[in-house]
């Protein structure tokens, strides 16, 4: 009996130790399977990245016109206009003329409609809703202030004065005077006043490689404007593009004057600006073309010049009210001490006192931070100044 026994818990021990290896198997097999599975994707990954590598790149085209048999004709970024086909998963219907589209580089087929240039472009330049500067945070230049608001922010916020007189609001305001003194300021201040988008583009981005591409940049910049208005277009250094134009020169200087060309068709054309205010900003006036400075394009021309002892007590006081000063601080005798200072001047000299105020270990500023400040600036700025610059403003 007991032989029995023995024999069937063998027969049973068996039989457990049959199912256990057949499940670990099973676990075995189930684990590999996800691995397999895993090193496919991999490997498929892989593959349409080196696909990637491997492919040749597309040739960016603007769609020029679309001919009756469905063929499209094209202007390439590389050159030439061309007509080409349009591959069967593209909805012809989207194509339109100014479209932009990918064409392949073997057969010159559209296979790819691509986002708005406009919207690739505008990302390059700084658009802002409302800024976030006020007339309070400019100082000792009440005269321009008062000009700003009569050509750019009435107009914009009660239009409807002007056509009860029955005038036309100026279009553009030119802002010109020495580095510093606050033009970009005044104009991101009166975009806040106005409640409009601020759009700045400095002028050496209009200045593209290719033949048409600054003109057609303007161009994109305006559509922008238009769109978001009530709206301010500011042109930093507008003398990058504005020079006088002249009968020979490079090619260079040739797109140079296409591109200001377009600019003032944009400001004077056929096209209305509405509610869409241009400010341009230089210290060079002495070189810009007339054609920028007659009535119906730049109407005020506007100077900012260096700020006089009154200004630059008044900067004085708004950058130091941002800060923790002791109360030995005599404004008067700080822009007495700063004559021939621009305001970016005084900011610098603020914040060269806050530095040393540090260094000596304390929490706030007082008078001689101010003048070892003062003292340090004057030198820096006084040793590399070029004073012919400077006689051209008047």
């Amino acid at each position: 009996m007991s032989g029995e026994i023995d024999s069937y818990k063998a027969r049973n021990y068996s039989n457990n130790n049959d199912d256990a290896i057949v499940r670990l198997l099973e676990e075995k097999i189930e684990s590999l399977t996800k691995e397999l599975e895993k090193l496919r994707q991999d490997l498929n990954w892989y593959k349409g990245e080196l696909e990637k590598l491997l492919a040749p790149p597309y040739i960016e085209a603007t769609v020029l016109d679309i001919l009756p048999d469905g063929r499209v004709v094209v202007r390439s970024s590389s050159g030439p206009n061309l007509v080409v086909n349009v591959a069967s998963a593209i909805d012809i219907k989207k194509i339109k003329p100014g479209t932009s589209v990918a064409l392949t580089q073997r057969g010159s087929a559209i296979v790819e409609i691509l986002p708005n240039r406009e919207d690739i472009i505008v990302k390059s330049f700084e658009v802002v809703e409302r800024p976030n500067i006020h007339y309070s945070d400019i100082g000792g230049l009440e005269t321009q202030i008062q000009e700003l608001k009569e050509v750019v922010e009435i107009p914009l916020k009660n239009p409807e004065l002007f056509r009860e007189i029955g005038i036309e609001p100026p279009k553009g305001v030119l802002l010109y005077g020495p580095p510093g003194t606050g033009k970009t300021m005044l104009a991101k201040a009166v975009a806040t006043e106005s409640n409009a988008t601020f759009i700045q583009v400095v002028a050496s981005e209009f200045a593209q490689k290719f033949v048409g591409e600054g003109a057609r940049i303007v161009r994109e910049v305006f559509e922008l404007a238009r769109r978001k208005a009530p709206s301010i277009v500011f042109i930093d250094e507008i003398d990058a593009i504005g020079a006088k134009r002249i009968d020979l020169g490079t090619s260079g200087e040739r797109e140079v004057q296409r591109t200001l060309m377009q600019l003032l068709a944009e400001i004077d054309g056929f096209k209305p600006l509405d509610n869409v205010k241009i400010i341009a900003a230089t210290n060079r006036i002495d070189i810009l073309d007339p054609a920028l400075l007659r009535p119906g394009r730049f109407d005020r021309l506007i100077e900012v010049p260096l700020p006089d002892v009154k200004g630059r007590e008044e900067i004085f006081k708004i950058y130091l009210s941002k800060m923790k000063i002791d109360s030995s601080i005599n404004y008067n005798e700080l822009a007495k001490l700063t004559e021939g200072l621009s305001g970016a001047d005084i900011k610098n000299i603020c914040t060269e006192a806050g530095y040393n105020a540090i260094r000596d270990g304390r929490k706030y500023i007082t008078y001689k931070d101010i003048t070892v400040a003062i003292d340090k600036v004057k030198k820096s700025r006084f040793k590399n100044k070029i004073p012919e610059r400077h006689e051209k403003y008047t």
